[in-house]
């Protein structure tokens, strides 16, 4: 890696700023094409939001219709979203381990920017195997994740000319984006992955990809675009046992 990693998210200031980040600009694209991609692919309403953070997926997932039980690494974030849906089924993995999950019951599983985070091959692996673990025989993994075309490019939401060792940065090395609808403007270091890198630990975990979007902007939609008409920031990869 070019630098030392650590998880951006797992801070208590880091999850009060993004508590109050819902769906805006970039983020929009991310989630837009969502609902169509679940009623084309997912069937059944039981599931698993791996890596809920502050809650927004989780929240989102039950508005859609579905039974969802979020999960996530860190402490600070898991409060934020039970104190904003104290109704909602919010569990604290240790390490990212499913073991306590029931296996064989999720229609959907949703992981949204999670893998973003995971910095290594060898981990990937693990918890995508753990993760096929979970799903139904005809259960679906949905995985949102940013493309490596989001760290050299300029964005609605997100800006990365203070960061050149971006530019050179190979599949696997630390890469930084800085966020600009929250307050909190430190960087937030992610690990730069390639598609080629991700259908290799797909197969190496027992999964099969089904289908693959990279969600544009539209010159209609009610935001200020900067890179998004013409560069997809974010992929969502459709993912089978």
């Amino acid at each position: 890696m070019t630098a030392p990693f650590s998880n951006s998210y797992d801070d208590a200031q880091r999850s009060r700023s993004y508590d109050t980040l819902e769906f805006p600009g970039t983020y929009y694209l991310a989630y837009r094409d969502l609902p169509a991609i679940f009623g084309e692919h997912v069937r059944g309403v039981r599931a698993v939001d791996f890596g809920c953070g502050t809650g927004r997926s989780t929240r989102f997932l039950r508005e859609l219709g579905y039974q969802p039980i979020g999960v996530d690494i860190s402490a600070a974030m898991l409060a934020k979203a039970r104190a904003r849906d104290a109704s909602g089924d919010y569990r604290l993995v240790v390490d990212g381990e499913t073991d306590d999950l029931p296996a064989g019951e999720a229609d959907l599983i949703f992981a949204g920017f999670t893998f973003d985070n995971v910095p290594t091959r060898e981990r990937k692996v693990a918890l995508f195997t753990a993760l096929r673990r979970l799903l139904a025989a005809e259960g679906r993994l949905v995985m949102l994740g940013s493309t490596p075309e989001i760290y050299l490019h300029e964005w609605a939401s997100f800006s990365t000319k203070d960061f050149p060792l971006n530019r050179t940065a190979r599949c696997g090395d630390l890469v930084q984006t800085i966020m600009l609808d929250v307050d909190d403007r430190r960087p937030v270091d992610d690990i730069l992955w390639t598609d080629d890198a991700y259908r290799d630990v797909f197969a190496s975990a027992g999964l099969r990809v089904r289908d693959v979007r990279h969600p544009l902007g539209r010159p209609d939609e009610p935001y200020a675009w900067v890179s998004e008409t013409t560069v997809a920031p974010w992929v969502i990869y459709v993912l089978a046992p």
